[in-house]
Order: structure tokens, then C-alpha cells, then sequence
């Protein structure tokens, strides 16, 4: 079966920066919904749209086409009193960038010291190169509901809760992360 919109693809792949280090490689398939849904990056769907089972290729995505441009003004130093304790590097805190802005982002510690923490809200790979090495190892056709829900369910996908009291609030989408 050819990949193309509404198919589920399972691939294995090596994500490096341009220099060739790797950054992770996957032990399980990513698997996403072919087709628009946002399951992976733009560029991956289309390195693969028409492809098959067995297919592998090595594709560049450049930042604006990746995680972003690296953004100085996501960058901010707050005093440690105004955060959790413990506080560690590598934590992560949703908040918005300046008080003006009603959109959230995700910020990690990148240090802490003399009372202050460095807190950056850009995506760790932000301003990066990405080198993917791809291998598809399933294509199959996506079910009605998966297309409906815009993601893949099952095995590597999203599980839903049939509980009548759970409502819309507990369908929350398992994402395959890239990083």
C-alpha cells in the first residue's frame, strides 16, 4: 500500500543535526496519520507521501521548517522564589512570554544560580537542522474513526476512554515526540 492521505505509516527513524550527531534515535515506530493532521512534520509527509513499506531516505529540514528560528526575546531570568522548589535544571513550567501575550508556552530551566533561574520557551531544537533518517516499516489504511479523530488509535497511537463521565476533557491526544 502506497502512503498517501489517510494512511497510517509506521517508520523508524535516526534524527541528527547537520553535522551527523545523533540526537535520538527511535527503539519503537513512530506512527502517525498521513494526510495534514500535524502528527509529524510537514516535510517528513512529504518525503514519504507515495512511498511504500520498505522505502528509506535521508532528508535536511532546515529550522523554519522544523522547530523555528531560535527567539532571544523566549528567554527570560526569574527569581527562584517566584518558582516550585526544588528547582532543577531541566524542569519545564507552561507561562507566557511577556504579559500581553495570551498564548502559553512551555519554558525550561536552563540554569539556575544567585537566585535566579534562566528560563528559555524555545523548542530544544529550535535553530536546528534536522537530518532524518526514515524507514518505513508499515503503511496500512486508517480506520473511520482515526480520521474522525485525526490520529492513529492502537498499538504506538492514542487510547481513548469509553467512560460517559469523562466527556471531551479526558480525549487527549498521545503524541509520537520527535525530540
Amino acid at each position: 500500500m502506497k502512503i498517501a492521505k489517510n494512511t497510517v505509516v509506521s517508520v523508524n527513524y535516526k534524527l541528527s543535526d547537520a553535522q551527523n550527531n545523533l540526537i535520538e534515535e527511535s527503539s519503537e515506530p513512530m506512527v502517525y496519520l498521513h494526510g495534514g493532521y500535524h502528527n509529524t512534520l510537514p516535510k517528513i509527509e512529504e518525503a514519504l507521501d507515495g512511498k511504500e513499506a520498505g522505502y528509506k531516505v535521508t532528508i535536511q529540514v532546515e529550522p523554519e521548517d522544523a522547530f523555528g528560528e531560535y527567539d532571544s526575546e523566549l528567554v527570560k531570568i526569574e527569581p527562584v522564589s517566584r518558582l516550585p522548589q526544588p528547582l532543577e535544571v531541566g524542569m519545564q513550567f507552561e507561562g507566557s512570554p511577556d504579559d500581553d501575550n495570551e498564548e502559553t508556552v512551555i519554558f525550561t530551566v536552563t540554569e539556575v544560580a544567585d537566585g535566579k533561574a534562566v528560563l528559555d520557551g524555545n523548542h530544544p531544537l529550535a535553530g536546528i537542522a534536522l537530518r532524518f533518517d526514515l524507514s518505513v516499516t508499515e503503511v496500512r489504511a486508517a480506520s473511520e474513526e482515526e480520521v474522525a479523530h485525526g490520529h492513529v488509535h492502537g498499538a504506538h497511537g492514542h487510547h481513548h476512554h469509553h467512560d460517559e463521565d469523562e466527556g471531551e476533557d479526558g480525549d487527549h491526544f498521545r503524541s509520537q515526540p520527535l525530540n
